[in-house]
């Protein structure tokens, strides 16, 4: 949770994209009034941060192959995520969906020996459609999959059941205001009952929320 300037009341949720033993990297798109002020900090800028806060995505031993979906900005902890699992040995195959070629993570910055294909709204680079579409031609092969995106494209996943009931963890995209599991402002209905996606997520397996009763989010 990112303090983004003396202007913005709340802290922003981010991602962790990255770490280097003691360095982390976050990746963000420049969107509103916080992103924009934090856009423009410079090197050894001081910022206040409050976590790590909240779970993450696990890899069971006896997965060896993965599949990674990434809508937009949801590429941030997945590739946090791929790099963990390639070092252990894992295979593991990404779908990242963009709006345009211009928005694309560069595969520059992948992890070596990764399957990357790519989707985009307007066909400018990659399959045309969203990763949606191409998610059921990738199943079979998978152990495990992991996403993270917006609620859209998790409504798209539950409303055709694309998963084929596979184990799938997901990471939700919403506003949260105090980070820790004390406001309530960001709950969700799942089938353990009400939870706080800041205080129990951002993680969850896929199959526990109750997504006919998800407020946009």
């Amino acid at each position: 949770m990112a303090q983004c300037g003396d202007d913005t009341l709340l802290r922003r949720p981010i991602s962790i994209h990255r770490v280097d033993r003691s360095k982390l990297a976050v990746l963000y798109a420049k969107l509103g009034q916080g992103t924009q002020w934090l856009s423009k900090q410079k090197e050894y800028a001081i910022i206040d941060i409050l976590g790590p806060l909240g779970n993450g995505y696990s890899i069971n031993d006896d997965a060896e192959n993965l599949l990674l979906v990434a809508g937009g900005m949801g590429i941030a902890p997945l590739m946090f995520l791929a790099e963990s699992a390639t070092s252990k040995g894992k295979k593991v195959t990404l779908l990242l969906g963009a709006q345009k070629a211009e928005t694309v993570f560069p595969d520059s910055l992948l992890p070596a020996g990764i399957q990357y294909i790519v989707t985009t709204d307007d066909g400018s680079m990659g399959i045309k459609g969203r990763t949606t579409d191409i998610l059921p031609d990738y199943l079979d092969e998978a152990d495990r999959i992991f996403a993270c995106g917006p609620a859209p494209m998790y409504r798209t996943m539950n409303k055709y059941n694309l998963l084929k009931d596979k184990p799938c963890q997901i990471s939700l995209e919403i506003r949260m205001a105090c980070g820790m599991g004390v406001c309530y402002g960001c709950a969700i209905k799942t089938k353990q009952g009400l939870n706080q996606v800041c205080h129990d997520g951002p993680v969850f397996d896929f199959a526990d929320v109750l997504w006919d009763e998800l407020v946009d989010i």
